[in-house]
């Protein structure tokens, strides 16, 4: 993690148990934020994370909504501006590029395309994750031939790349 990234971090941990909030119960004073209406952080969850405070605060993060943490990091400077909705698949794929590099530069456009499309459109994401294949060809979104212009092996491994690392919360709405 960046010194700069740490520091803000610290930073935000002190100045909001400066103002009294607290994630965990302490002693006999119980837990006074709700990160999400169905979750709890119980004493258990501390004791799993140890008292790594940079562990507390990546859960605290992760459970959060991301809006809340963008804005922390744009308050603290982490960031300069917010990103736009149009930004966030080019991040991603940019991110996808970088871990997987594909060989096949040509397909890169292709496979780009159904990247997006499957990150951005539900309907599109259960049409490949069902393998309905046939479905593609009435969809306006990701067609048969555009599917077909991605190479056999990124087929699969696109879907299975966003499920484990894009957190898919980010495009909806």
């Amino acid at each position: 993690m960046p010194e700069k990234e740490a520091t803000a971090r610290i930073k935000i941990n002190r100045l909001l148990e400066a103002a009294g909030w607290r994630f965990l119960p302490d002693g006999d004073q119980a837990s006074n934020i709700r990160l999400e209406p169905s979750v709890k952080i119980t004493s258990s969850d501390s004791a799993a994370v140890g008292d790594d405070g940079m562990k507390i605060d990546r859960m605290f993060f992760e459970r959060f909504e991301d809006t809340v943490r963008e804005s922390l990091e744009k308050v603290f400077g982490l960031i300069l501006r917010f990103k736009i909705k149009e930004e966030l698949p080019k991040e991603e794929f940019a991110e996808f590029v970088t871990d997987r590099k594909p060989e096949e530069a040509a397909a890169l456009p292709a496979i780009k395309h159904d990247f997006k499309a499957y990150i951005i459109n539900g309907r599109v994401r259960a049409i490949i994750d069902r393998r309905e294949y046939t479905d593609l060809a009435t969809n306006p979104v990701l067609s048969t031939r555009d599917f077909r212009a991605v190479p056999p092996k990124y087929r699969t491994l696109v879907p299975e790349y966003v499920k484990d690392y894009v957190p898919l919360n980010q495009f909806t709405a």
